[in-house]
């Protein structure tokens, strides 16, 4: 099996992202400084995760049944309450496949408000992390 093709259930993706992008290196960063956070690679895009996954970099949509990617995007599980107001930003957009889960996509620039972006991933990481991790979370921001 070529190294650009990555098995998930049986199936084989190919690497949909660019080791050398300088937005997803951001990403990495945000999201990796979470506790106990890991990375993998699942359907050919990184994975953020700890028991389970809270941030995709790279997405797509269907549209008129042609997917159109998203390479340089987050996605994540934002607040039931905050998805609404993120939909209706220009930049935001419901993914395929987990867009029906509440997740929504991001499209990322140099220029985003990588702030805003760690706090979406916060956000998500807290609807996944279970409440150990969580703790860990509060205690490291209560410190700072």
């Amino acid at each position: 099996m070529s190294a650009e093709l990555r098995i998930a259930w049986g199936v084989a993706h190919p690497r949909m992202f660019d080791e050398a992008d300088p937005l997803l290196g951001r990403v990495r960063v945000l999201a990796l400084a979470l506790p106990d956070a890991a990375e993998k690679v699942s359907h050919g895009r990184p994975a953020f995760f700890t028991t389970k996954v809270f941030a995709y970099y790279g997405g797509s949509v269907k549209v008129d049944g042609v997917y159109r990617q998203h390479e340089q995007s987050v996605m994540v599980l934002p607040d039931p309450d905050e998805r609404e107001a993120l939909l209706g930003d220009e930049r935001c957009f419901v993914p395929a496949y987990l867009g029906v889960s509440g997740w929504v996509g991001v499209d990322l620039t140099e220029d985003s408000d990588w702030q805003e972006i760690a706090e979406l991933l916060g956000a998500s990481y807290r609807r996944t992390a279970g409440p150990r991790r969580i703790a860990a979370l509060d205690a490291r921001s209560a410190a700072s």
